[in-house]
């Protein structure tokens, strides 16, 4: 169960980080209009990149969420 709760809060800081950075200037450079990739636009590619990893941490988040116990009986 604490395995199971300090990787919930673990998910939780790091979805924190990736939407503070998702309105920094590392997201959205100032300035910067040439294509990155492929002619895509660097700030795309990233939220691409962001999207991903928030998807992936959804996943994990609701595979560790403490309240996610069905085995478990309340008492």
């Amino acid at each position: 169960m604490k395995k199971k709760l300090s990787c919930w809060n673990i998910c939780i800081v790091l979805v924190s980080i990736l939407v503070v950075l998702g309105y920094t200037p590392l997201m959205i450079p100032k300035g910067i209009y040439k294509p990155g990739l492929l002619g895509i636009p660097y700030s795309l590619w990233t939220s691409f990149l962001v999207t991903v990893a928030l998807v992936v941490l959804t996943y994990v988040g609701s595979k560790v969420h403490p309240g996610s116990d069905e085995g478990e009986e309340e008492k």
